[in-house]
This record gives C-alpha cells, structure tokens and sequence, in this order.
C-alpha cells in the first residue's frame, strides 16, 4: 500500500488482498498462533494512511475468505482434523476481532494524543471516521454472517455458530468502540474551542499507531487487544 506522498491511492490493491487471502489460508493450515497471527496480518493491512469504512469491508472480507479457504482444505484432507479446525476457525475469527477492536482504539488514541497537545483534527474528518466507526462492528458481524452463509457443512455450523455467539454476547471491537466513540463525541463537541488544528489527519495519525500495535512498539495496547 502506498502512501499519499507517492501521489497513488492507499487503498488496498487487489494484489494485496489476495496476499492477505494466502497468508490467512496459510496460517490456518500451520495451525500454530492463528490468532496472534491473523491479529497482526489484518493490523499491517490496515495500516495505510488513508483507510475508510469500504477499505475496511475488503479487509475483513479477504481475512475471512482466507480462514474460510484454510480451513476447508483442512477439512478436506483429514476427517480427523474437524476438532482442529473447528479450534483454529475460533481462533482466527478472535484475531480478525481484536484486530479491529486495535483499529478503533488506535482511533482513541489518536483523537487523545491531539486533545493532550491542545490541538484538535478538523471537524470533517473527526465527523466521518466517527460515522465509519459506528458502523465497524456490524461490519464485522454482517461479513462473518455472509461467510458462515455461502460456507458448506461443518465450516458452515462453526461459523454460523461464531456469529450467533458475536452478536448475543458482544465482541471485542464493539466494547472498545463504546469507549472510542465517546472520545470522539467529547473532541467533536470540543470543536470551535480555542484549539489550534493539527496539522497531521486522523488517518495518519491512526495508522502511525496501528503500525506501532502491530509490530509490538504498544506492546501493552497489543495484549490487551488480543484478550
């Protein structure tokens, strides 16, 4: 992904998603720290400097499409394996989970960092990444839905059962967006204060701290999101 001073878009190229695809599928299949490593895979894919609400929707797609591929291999190759699998579909879907629940609390973090220096982002932006984060965790719920639908047999019952699951007991992302949004709500009402305007933007900020979670820099920030 490149960033905006390459004069070439952030988003992520179809390249990108297949390999976010096949090292998904690969993980699945070595069947060792699967949600560590779906964690990390999905917090490097979103660290690009100008990432939105469709950016994320192909993310979280290619991940799950990954977890689904891995684990029908699985499946395929072993009867013995359905524990395993069944186990390391848990565990990915965890990881794509705290991955985005990283993602909005990075978000936090960000909008924190301004208000610590008296500085705020421009209301705009602050505005539209609130709307995109309202809507993160239904994105996260309706694409896993969509997944469990267009899977067969048992993949089909994990991941039906995984949704079922996320929306009757809350996930990750969505307790740490109560939290995200709350902060955003006080920084929005706060604009047209006597606060100079950063001259960094949200995104960037944002992914300047995604990168430091996923590559252990936050280590602590890193730990509590894979809870």
């Amino acid at each position: 992904m490149e960033n905006q001073n390459t004069g070439q878009s952030s988003h992520q190229s179809g390249d990108d998603l297949k390999s976010l695809e096949a090292e998904i599928r690969e993980a699945l299949a070595n069947g060792t720290h699967v949600k560590e490593t779906v964690h990390r895979l999905t917090l490097k894919a979103m660290n690009a400097k100008n990432i939105d609400l469709d950016s994320l929707q192909r993310i979280v797609t290619a991940v799950l499409q990954g977890v689904h591929d891995g684990a029908t291999q699985q499946l395929q190759h072993a009867a013995d394996q359905t524990q395993a699998a069944k186990s390391q579909v848990t565990e990915a879907v965890a990881g794509l989970d705290a991955a985005l629940a990283g993602f909005a609390q990075a978000s936090k973090l960000a909008v924190e960092e301004a208000a610590g220096q008296a500085k705020k982002f421009s209301e705009q932006e602050l505005t539209r990444t609130r709307s995109d984060l309202e809507g993160l965790e239904n994105l996260f719920l309706d694409t896993l839905h969509q997944t469990a639908t267009a899977a067969q047999g048992l993949l089909s019952d994990v991941l039906h059962d995984l949704s079922r699951h996320a929306k009757n007991n809350g996930t990750a992302v969505g307790s740490q967006l109560k939290e995200t949004l709350a902060t955003f709500a006080q920084q929005v009402a706060s604009v047209g204060h006597a606060q100079l305007e950063t001259g960094a933007s949200l995104a960037h900020t944002t992914a300047d701290i995604i990168g430091k979670i996923a590559s252990g820099v936050l280590s602590g920030i890193n730990d509590q999101s894979k809870k």
